[in-house]
């Protein structure tokens, strides 16, 4: 299930935010707004914008992945200095390629490993623990406020947009 959720549910959710995001850049081509308004646009003054909203969410998609596995010099760096739409959909792309070269066997051991960052400061949450109490609520906080956004600023985008295509069965 790890391996279920770290990259193939992270994968569906940041190939969810592209589609979004190419609404967004429609809907901007559509009212002659320049794309830069909106990739630089926040719901709050003290609140990451939109660019920024994008690269954490990958970087959360990616690292989790990686920390999990034991792989974080694998993980691709990223600059943080995308300014445009073409930029930003490039990290996506790489971030899923990414994911895509990770297999259930990967993650065998990856529920009860330890799993620490710098900055906690010599603490940590097994493997477990961290993809659903850290990982996961990262991904989709940074997908869901990208996602509100661009709602904010006019562009039509619905919860189908942020759930994206469903696994139906009949």
């Amino acid at each position: 299930m790890i391996f279920q959720l770290s990259i193939v549910q992270a994968s569906k959710m940041l190939q969810n935010l592209q589609q979004i995001l190419d609404k967004g850049a429609a809907f901007a081509a559509s009212k002659k707004i320049d794309m830069t308004v909106l990739l630089n646009a926040r719901l709050a003054p003290d609140q990451f914008n939109l660019i920024r909203q994008v690269q954490i969410a990958c970087d959360s998609a990616k690292l989790g992945a990686a920390r999990l596995t034991n792989q974080v010099d694998s993980a691709p760096k990223h600059a943080d200095d995308e300014t445009t739409l073409e930029q930003l959909s490039q990290r996506v792309a790489d971030t899923v390629a990414y994911l895509a070269t990770f297999n259930p066997a990967d993650f065998a051991d990856a529920a009860s490993q330890k799993v620490s960052q710098p900055r906690w400061e010599g603490k940590y949450l097994t493997g477990d623990e961290f993809l659903i109490q850290h990982v996961l609520p990262n991904i989709y906080f940074h997908i869901t406020t990208a996602y509100a956004i661009l709602r904010h600023n006019g562009v039509d985008v619905g919860k189908k947009d942020y759930l994206g295509a469903m696994p139906y069965k009949s």
